[in-house]
């Protein structure tokens, strides 16, 4: 199934420091990444809430559960809810051809690099304000084939973004536009760099996820040729 072929995608590019498999469910864990990184993916129907919640329990973290329609069990987020879980983070994924998002990109291509360098770190740190050691080794987990993407203005790193490419498909993450910058087309540029960093790679289908509350990214992305073809949510406890 693709929805759950891409979300898995997604997990291992951005992988956490600590993943158990339970038949289908993800169990993950991470202490100093972002929150989405230690969300249960629940990628089968049988019923492994408790399982997951010890897993959490022993790592000493709260419990998050990514719900996808049609990916999950059916009755999972009803049952969740009634366990105490509250809703939070309504969400998109989003796929586009490659060929696709260089047409519609409109602008120079931004630059690429192999690694992430300090200067895309500090862009990509000034718009997140999330801990970039963290990221950093977050970064170093990933075993795919990455690239991250710039765009400069008089100089200055001012929009960065990373792909990773698995199976035909690539993933973009980590997009991040200095406020000065943004309506310029930076954002366009390291668009247009991932994507032609994809097509390189044979990569033909570029794959996203955003939170639904994004209204000006989701109209970059719309613009870029994206369509969204599932939502999701999360349901969360302390």
């Amino acid at each position: 199934m693709l929805l759950k072929t891409l979300q898995e995608y997604a997990a291992r590019a951005q992988p956490a420091e600590h993943v158990e498999e339970a038949g289908g469910w993800w169990l993950r864990h991470s202490p100093d990444d972002a929150w989405w990184v230690s969300a249960v993916l629940p990628h089968d129907r049988e019923d492994r809430v408790e399982v997951a919640e010890e897993f959490c329990a022993e790592h000493g973290s709260g419990v998050r559960f990514q719900i996808t329609p049609g990916v999950c069990a059916d009755d999972l987020d009803l049952r969740l809810e009634d366990r105490g879980y509250t809703r939070g983070h309504d969400m998109s994924l989003q796929i586009a051809s490659t060929a696709e998002v260089l047409r519609h990109a409109d602008a120079d291509a931004g630059e690429v690099t192999p690694r992430p360098t300090d200067e895309w770190l500090a862009a990509w740190q000034k718009v997140t304000k999330r801990d970039v050691s963290a990221e950093r080794d977050l970064l170093s987990r990933v075993e795919h084939p990455s690239t991250y993407a710039y765009a400069e203005v008089d100089g200055q790193v001012v929009a960065v973004g990373r792909a990773v490419a698995e199976e035909g498909w690539a993933g973009v993450f980590g997009m991040a536009t200095l406020p000065h910058a943004r309506g310029q087309g930076a954002a366009r540029s390291v668009l247009a760099a991932l994507a032609s960093w994809a097509a390189a790679r044979e990569a033909n289908h570029l794959y996203l996820q955003m939170e639904k509350a994004n209204t000006t990214a989701f109209r970059l992305y719309e613009r870029t040729g994206f369509r969204e073809v599932c939502t999701y949510h999360y349901r969360i406890r302390a």
